[in-house]
């Protein structure tokens, strides 16, 4: 799991999301098990963690495309760069719909500018507007990406089965002030270079000099049902309405 994944998914606390809570895809690779284990997250709530092989974070062994768990009975989903690995990816997003309770909230992530890595197998990259597709039989979704525009390395997705409550709602603008923190604070980190690799980054390409620039920049769209309007802060984020929802820049 990437630093990134994680810190999108401590910051989905803001939600207040409930238990039970589902992960798929919780294996912990061998040399993963600090940044992969997201169960210390979610204090006092039941953790499943489930996965198609048995191992280290497995809970329960389950096929995404065929899932033998009852509708509802997850009130939280998290399935974090694992999609790319299910080749009847819309149909697995639709089993962890159909058990997402009423009001639930799933969290989602993929690579998209990333290396082929099989875990068993790598079949996928989705865009914000793949994730976005899959997220439509929700009332209320929240999808950005991270890194250049183009080409972002990471996409996310937050969504809310009806009713969409207050709760989620109200977590919106702390989400996304939370991992706008997480951004600065690695952006800072990584703007402290040693000189030598400062002189070697005039070598690099115009798309290599930006890929490193935008490394940290995110953008989100948000989606509600017409009624609802997000509370969120001008003075921390700009955004423009879009055809899809309220635009919201992370930089």
């Amino acid at each position: 799991m990437r630093d990134n994944v994680r810190a999108f998914i401590a910051a989905a606390q803001a939600f207040r999301v409930r238990g039970p809570v589902y992960e798929f895809g919780s294996y912990q690779v061998e040399g993963q098990a600090e940044l992969a284990d997201l169960r210390g997250l979610f204090p006092g709530q039941r953790y499943v963690g489930c996965d198609m092989r048995p191992g280290p974070g497995v809970d329960r062994v389950e096929d995404l495309g065929r899932l033998r768990l009852p509708s509802g009975i997850a009130r939280t989903v998290i399935c974090v760069d694992t999609l790319e690995h299910v080749f009847e990816a819309r149909h697995g997003v639709d089993e962890m719909l159909r058990v997402l309770a009423p009001g639930g909230v799933i969290l989602l992530s993929a690579p998209f500018e990333f290396r082929i890595h099989a875990y068993p197998d790598d079949y996928w990259r989705f865009t914000p507007s793949a994730i976005d597709r899959l997220l439509a039989p929700l009332d209320a979704a929240i999808v950005g990406s991270q890194g250049v525009e183009s080409c972002p390395h990471t996409v996310f997705g937050v969504g809310c089965k009806s009713p969409v409550s207050d709760r989620f709602l109200q977590g919106i603008q702390p989400f996304l002030t939370t991992f706008q923190d997480w951004l600065d604070g690695r952006g800072r980190a990584a703007g402290i270079r040693p000189l030598r690799r400062r002189l070697l980054s005039c070598l690099r390409s115009k798309a290599e000099r930006r890929r490193e620039r935008d490394l940290h920049s995110a953008r989100f769209v948000i989606r509600l049902p017409s009624t609802e309007t997000p509370e969120l802060a001008e003075d921390d984020h700009s955004y423009a309405d879009q055809h899809t929802g309220s635009r919201i820049d992370l930089i």
